[in-house]
């Protein structure tokens, strides 16, 4: 006999249902996920602002941080 439970819930859940979750998630805080062409210059002034490490300018998760912090600073606002 087998002492060994069922998965839970969240262990069973789909990498799909995963995504789908985040992506929920984003639209009820507001944000929407865009796809941005930059420039390798425009990545320097990322770096030169200091929003980006240079040792992360080909990192596309840290160059998006930086975009968002930028637009941030532009616009005004401040990330939560």
């Amino acid at each position: 006999m087998s002492d060994a439970q069922p998965p839970s819930r969240d262990a069973q859940r789909s990498d799909g249902a995963e995504r789908m979750a985040r992506h929920r998630k984003r639209r009820r805080q507001g944000l929407r996920s865009v796809l941005v062409l930059i420039r390798d210059s425009e990545i320097d002034v990322l770096v030169a602002r200091n929003l980006l490490d240079p040792e992360c300018r080909t990192d596309p998760r840290k160059i998006a941080r930086a975009v968002g912090l930028l637009l941030d600073d532009v616009l005004g606002r401040k990330r939560s």
